[in-house]
């Protein structure tokens, strides 16, 4: 089997890596309510998708 003959310095060890970071979630404004959600998923706080009742959403008391 193949083994390196050199170890792996750190600038190309982290060259390597420079794609590994989180992305901040892109969030849209739902048209119904207009409180914040993720796209093309239904609204949790209204319960509407593509302008359209999908979840029945219980009012909190």
């Amino acid at each position: 089997m193949a083994n390196p003959k050199r170890r792996t310095s750190r600038a190309r060890k982290n060259a390597r890596r420079t794609h590994w970071k989180l992305e901040i979630p892109q969030l849209g404004s739902c048209p119904q309510c207009h409180e914040p959600k993720l796209p093309h998923r239904v609204c949790a706080h209204c319960g509407f998708y593509d302008g359209r009742p999908v979840l029945k959403v219980e009012e909190a008391k």
